[in-house]
């Protein structure tokens, strides 16, 4: 049996203790049907990895490995493969239903992978998959708000936790849309951050919205972007969005009154990057284009990287750092880890 590095649980502990994310030696895997095999070069890491790794009494007998945000090399591919080759740089998610990324060598389906940005090294490139979908299906598919400038002319977004993963690369796609986008931060570096991708201005989240956004001369918004807290901007929110408006969110945390938008007829709709990948949807494929359109938009300069800081190697005690730091809440942009 071929072996290889990996970073997993077998227990799920506060990240304080040492055996919440261990150094181990498990199988290599081998490419079938339409995965990949990626040699991994570097990772990333967001909080849908310290809510999975969070405590509980599971305990899994063989190793459970976190991490879905992967930049690489592919290794081998499985017979039937048609969109990759060995040696090819790539950049994905992946798959919650799946091992996450966190080991030398990666399965994964080829249909959400992409090409990575070539002006991008890997470490970069692992920043960016998993908000870029969460960020790019929920402005444009799960909104419908279009992608040519012209048409969204004298058109704000809000879009609350601007400065966080998501909110940094959400900022750059409504941009790149010809939105105006007002960003929410609370700390000089959380605006200033914001402002640097591309925010037109920032509002305060713990303030009440409707009077600072009066203030910007809006009464209403079209476009609400919820990246941080539903339940507790909610009331927020319902003032804040315009009759007919949309409101999407991804973090589901407590009931919602749905009755406050009644006379608003206003659209509520939900964003879960790894539903393609888990229900194997029929256009489960355009993960793979959508992170190619982003590589192409990346290399043009018309959107970048929110890398904000890099660590090395890859192993349990940087992974602990790095949950440790996300879980504080206060994260700006993302950080990632390169090389074994």
């Amino acid at each position: 049996m071929e072996t290889m590095k990996a970073v997993g649980l077998h227990r799920y502990l506060p990240i304080e203790n040492p055996e919440s994310l261990l150094d181990l030696k498990i199988e290599k895997p081998v490419a079938t049907g339409r995965d990949l095999l990626v040699r991994v070069k570097a990772v990333a890491v967001n909080p849908v990895d310290y809510k999975v790794r969070s405590p509980k009494e599971k305990v899994e007998e063989n190793p459970k490995v976190l991490g879905w945000d992967v930049a690489g090399i592919v290794e081998e591919v499985g017979p039937d493969c048609t969109l990759f080759r060995p040696g090819d740089e790539v950049y994905y998610a992946g798959d919650i239903t799946r091992q996450g990324g966190n080991s030398e060598f990666h399965l994964i389906d080829e249909r959400i992978v992409g090409k990575k940005p070539k002006s991008l090294d890997f470490a970069q490139a692992a920043a960016l998959p998993l908000t870029t979908l969460t960020a790019y299906e929920a402005l444009f598919e799960r909104m419908k708000i279009s992608r040519e400038p012209n048409e969204n002319k004298n058109k704000a977004i809000l879009i609350i936790g601007a400065a966080g993963g998501v909110g940094s690369i959400a900022v750059q796609l409504a941009k790149w849309a010809g939105l105006t986008v007002i960003g929410t931060a609370s700390r000089p570096d959380s605006v200033a951050w914001a402002k640097e991708q591309g925010a037109d201005y920032t509002i305060n989240h713990f303030e009440e919205f409707v009077p600072q956004l009066k203030q910007l001369g809006y009464e209403t918004v079209p476009y609400i972007l919820c990246l941080n807290a539903t339940a507790k901007h909610w009331k927020n929110m319902a003032n804040a969005i315009a009759p007919q408006g949309t409101i999407c969110s991804i973090v589901a945390d407590g009931p919602l009154d749905m009755l406050s938008l009644v006379n608003k007829s206003a659209t509520f709709v939900w964003e879960w990057m790894f539903t393609r990948a888990m229900f194997q949807t029929e256009d489960m494929i355009q993960q793979h284009m959508l992170l190619n359109e982003v590589a192409d938009l990346i290399d043009s300069k018309k959107i970048k990287t929110t890398l904000s800081e890099r660590l090395s190697p890859i192993h349990a005690e940087n992974l602990r750092k790095a949950h440790s730091l996300l879980e504080t809440g206060r994260v700006i942009g993302k950080i990632a880890i390169e090389n074994f």
